[in-house]
């Protein structure tokens, strides 16, 4: 059986699955991206409140993972499966957290996307934020939106092409590449969670509600550049570099599970079975 059976993708999206990802992802654009979008004579460009108002990620996300298991079920090897890898991402982020931008889970993040599918992915990521937090104390408004940002990242990896003939070298690369930009563009997404806060600090780079479009992207381009774009580089390289020693192994690894949970998989009863059970009760 190959590592793409789809009795190895423990979550298939279904068309609700799809259709509560494509809601939460649109809201999620307007969420991050409202300093950019809304108008400057808009009572939301004008309000501090705003982050608060998008907490609804949270229930919105809870909606993704209901629908994913009303439309293909959610076994139990699926779900052990899902809780040993959020659990094994939740640990490895405190590893890193807080020095030099380095954060080990993206890389197990992203293999675990590759070969578990983007259902698993999205609904692996939001978990791993969640439990992180809990681990780390880092509860807050901020955390839907770490849960979506991470949600999509692993989501990408799974969406990633070849995953039938693409295998060795050449895949580890293209994981590697596709690490080192989801890893960027996290940073970036969430700088725009936190781009308004600093508003009232009245620096050159704050964001202003009365700025035009281009003076805003300009802005936020030299926040990100003051702020985190060192932090942001070096969780690209880290993940390349973690991606290319161990991402063979821990491929194998994780396609070597999901082969031997085989998800999805119907159970069934033979006589033979019954038989086998009838005669080591009457051995006892």
């Amino acid at each position: 059986m190959s590592g793409t059976d789809p009795l190895t993708r423990p979550v298939r999206l279904g068309p609700r699955s799809v259709a509560a990802i494509g809601l939460v992802t649109a809201v999620g654009v307007v969420a991050f991206g409202w300093p950019l979008l809304a108008e400057s004579d808009s009572g939301l460009a004008h309000s501090g409140d705003a982050p608060w108002l998008f907490a609804l990620l949270m229930p919105l996300l809870l909606g993704v993972v209901m629908a994913t298991v009303s439309d293909t079920g959610l076994g139990a090897k699926a779900v052990a499966m899902l809780g040993v890898l959020a659990a094994a991402g939740a640990a490895l982020r405190p590893l890193g957290a807080g020095t030099a931008g380095l954060e080990p889970m993206f890389f197990l993040m992203v293999l675990s996307g590759r070969v578990l599918g983007p259902g698993f992915g999205f609904a692996l990521g939001g978990l791993s934020m969640f439990a992180s937090a809990l681990l780390t104390g880092g509860v807050g408004p901020w955390l839907p939106f770490q849960m979506l940002t991470m949600g999509w990242v692993s989501m990408g990896a799974g969406l990633l092409p070849g995953p039938h003939r693409l295998r060795g070298r050449a895949e580890l690369a293209m994981l590697a590449g596709y690490g080192a930009v989801a890893a960027v563009l996290y940073g970036v997404v969430m700088n725009l969670y936190g781009w308004p806060f600093i508003t009232g600090m009245a620096t050159g780079i704050s964001y202003s509600a009365e700025d035009p479009l281009e003076a805003k992207l300009a802005k936020f381009v030299a926040y990100v550049l003051a702020t985190s774009m060192g932090w942001d580089l070096s969780r690209a390289l880290l993940t390349v570099v973690l991606v290319l020693v161990l991402g063979g192994a821990v491929l194998r690894a994780l396609r070597r599970a999901t082969r031997r949970a085989a998800f999805g998989a119907p159970v069934a009863f033979t006589s033979a079975s019954f038989a086998g059970d009838e005669g080591g009760n009457a051995d006892r």
